[in-house]
């Protein structure tokens, strides 16, 4: 068979690696549609993933507007080149390319405020598969897992640490160090949205430097860092997990770090104008397990991060914490091979139901002793 992916980001990349490696193995011809954007093509050339590029794309919303006519020709002209029998992506992108070859979709959603994208993209799609967690019903083609996206690539039956990091990162074996994540908030769903202003950004940084050496991974490429004490993490970007899964703790106003973070057991605040009870339900699973921090505010933020910090044992225990949570959890990898072989049959998918029969509920809890 022969099918198309669409690999927009680097956590596209991610999600569909080992699928898209699995699948080529089988036989089965593979045609990867990458964006260059951010370190996207970087990963698909370290995972040795041939690929073709349809497009560059920056940081901010108008160059995606600005370069979306010459994207979609060039989506055009290949999908139709190649005739896929099945497509697989995120948004508009992969379900237009569909609905020209008249090629089923499937669509592999985590994110809830992207709603211009699910108008534009449900029409053309075979499937739409999201976390149990997702808090919108998106139709009768709606299916749930037991897990999130990032489980593809990280979940403990498939993650094993590639590298040293610490040598790469030119630490010692027993150097503390906090990574931060700060969002450029360029993307159409971030609209209207917000993480850490410019005074922020020096506050966190000078009192986690107190603690620990401090990396940042800075998405605007604009940090200050030669007059703060923070070390840019400039290191390829393939070995981010690594340094997450050793990191004392991850400070992010973005997003899918925090769920990685998460996945590995490393404790992780996130804070950005997103937080609150309408929040994605992802986030708000996680919460709930004790798993990450989600906060409105920059003084809950540094309260929780000098607790975190000042506090021995916390890395082990959100170890413990992840082993019990990750125990149940599907690997949605094997997910997306099946529904390859069965053409995006999802009633052909072992771990997969139809969101409508399910009430929204968070997929596991635990509880602390403290809320008990």
């Amino acid at each position: 068979m022969r099918f198309l992916f669409f690999t927009n980001t680097p956590a596209h990349v991610h999600l569909y690696k080992h699928a898209v490696a699995t699948l080529r193995d089988e036989g089965h011809e593979v045609s990867i549609l990458a964006r260059d954007y951010g370190c996207t093509i970087d990963l698909l050339d370290w995972y040795g993933l041939s690929y073709t590029v349809y497009g560059p794309c920056g940081t901010t919303r108008w160059s995606l507007l600005r370069r979306l006519p010459e994207h979609y020709a060039r989506i055009a002209r290949h999908a139709l080149s190649f005739d896929p029998d099945l497509i697989f992506g995120m948004g508009a992108y992969a379900a237009h390319a569909g609905a020209l070859t008249r090629t089923p979709v499937v669509l592999v959603l985590d994110s809830e405020p992207t709603g211009l994208d699910h108008t534009i993209s449900m029409p053309f799609a075979r499937t739409i598969v999201t976390p149990m967690a997702f808090r919108k019903d998106l139709g009768s083609n709606h299916y749930v897992f037991n897990g999130f996206k990032e489980c593809a690539y990280l979940h403990p039956n498939v993650y094993e640490p590639s590298v040293n990091v610490r040598k790469h990162l030119d630490l010692t074996p027993d150097e503390r160090y906090v990574l931060v994540r700060l969002n450029a908030f360029g993307s159409h769903h971030d609209v209207g949205h917000g993480g850490f202003s410019a005074d922020e950004r020096r506050k966190l940084i000078t009192q986690l430097a107190e603690h620990a050496t401090v990396f940042v991974s800075d998405e605007g490429e604009d940090f200050p860092f030669d007059s703060l004490p923070a070390r840019p993490f400039d290191i390829h970007p393939a070995l981010l997990h690594d340094t997450l899964a050793e990191a004392s703790l991850l400070v992010a106003d973005t997003q899918t770090m925090v769920t990685e973070a998460a996945l590995l057991g490393t404790p992780a605040i996130r804070s950005n104008s997103f937080v609150g009870p309408e929040d994605m339900g992802n986030f708000l699973e996680l919460e709930e397990n004790n798993l990450v921090y989600n906060l409105r505010t920059f003084e809950e933020v540094l309260e929780t991060a000098e607790t975190v910090l000042s506090q021995s044992g916390v890395e082990r225990e959100w170890e413990r914490k992840r082993d019990r949570y990750v125990s149940e959890l599907v690997n949605p990898t094997k997910t997306i091979t099946t529904l390859a072989v069965e053409a995006g049959d999802a009633s052909a998918v072992e771990n997969l139901h139809r969101r409508s029969m399910h009430e929204q509920q968070p997929i596991r809890k635990e509880r602390s002793p403290q809320q008990k």
